[in-house]
């Protein structure tokens, strides 16, 4: 079964406004403030969703990283959007929706979303900067145009080593069988990722195991398990689930009013959700769902 039919989104159109708001809307007559903690793909994409659904409001992003993609450098030029860098979002008062950053700078917010993601659960495998990784339905395309480029240079139907178990190590073998690989997968973690000579093209040429042996290939993937970086959630009093992620509905809400999270953060049926919801597609429900949440004008009303 594919994931994405695990988790059937909303039919609600971007920038759509029901005709009753739900109960965390913002104060009337105040323009209305998201927070969006993470700045990873999943937080791009809900401010450039928020962008085209004209957002009234402001959209601060809390990054934990010092410098930023282009693409979050050229959504903070946006005359609605601030962005933070180097300042991750540390705890949440609920109660008082206030968000503390780590050096202690405080946000107020009408709705916070968590848009953390994930970590590997183990330290990286040495060399693994060489290899293809697949985490999230997203990274599907970027290794679908890697293993073009390695065909074309082959000129014949590559073979790709896939490192990996559970849901993300079956999601990927699917996509490389889907592109014309030839996948021979193991379980077994390796040592040290074999680099190809010098000037070519492709990024490894295998793996190589604690007692020596080796299993030779045209590219390898990684897709080892991953742990969602929930903590803020849970400290937020958000459920979460036992496998980790932040529990969240089909319209990305969380157990705690204000409180939305998307990507690899959150967790849709005990799967985290960026297995089953590629960013776009999350971002813009969560976009027209947070738009909801607006208190309408009286023009607006009578239109």
């Amino acid at each position: 079964m594919s994931a994405p039919a695990q988790f059937p989104l909303i039919p609600t159109a971007p920038g759509s406004v029901p005709a009753s708001a739900p109960a965390d809307t913002a104060p009337s007559g105040t323009a209305p403030k998201v927070v969006i903690a993470g700045a990873g793909p999943a937080a791009r994409a809900l401010v450039s969703q928020l962008a085209k659904v004209r957002f009234p409001g402001t959209v601060t992003v809390l990054s934990s990283q010092d410098d930023a993609p282009h693409e979050l450098l050229d959504l903070a030029a946006l005359p609605f959007v601030s962005a933070r860098f180097g300042q991750p979002a540390s705890h949440v008062d609920a109660a008082a929706r206030v968000v503390t950053t780590a050096d202690g700078m405080e946000f107020s917010y009408d709705q916070l979303v968590i848009a953390t993601g994930s970590a590997p659960r183990q330290s990286p495998v040495e060399g693994a900067g060489r290899c293809l990784n697949y985490s999230t339905i997203d990274d599907a395309a970027r290794i679908a145009d890697a293993v073009k480029e390695v065909t074309q240079v082959l000129g014949r139907r590559p073979v790709g080593i896939l490192v990996g178990t559970g849901a993300a190590a079956g999601q990927a073998e699917a996509v490389l069988r889907a592109r014309g690989v030839r996948p021979v997968r193991t379980t077994a973690r390796p040592a040290a990722v074999v680099p190809t000579l010098a000037g070519s093209v492709l990024p490894a040429a295998g793996i190589v195991f604690d007692d020596g042996s080796r299993m030779n290939g045209d590219l390898v993937v990684i897709a080892e398990d991953r742990i969602a970086r929930d903590s803020l959630g849970a400290a937020a009093g958000a459920e979460t689930a036992p496998s980790g992620g932040i529990v969240v509905g089909r319209d990305y809400r969380t157990s705690v009013p204000g409180i939305w999270a998307i990507g690899d953060a959150a967790s849709f049926d005990g799967v985290r959700l960026g297995l089953l919801v590629a960013s776009g597609s999350a971002a813009g429900v969560c976009a027209a769902e947070l738009m909801s949440t607006v208190p309408r004008t009286p023009l607006a009303a009578a239109a």
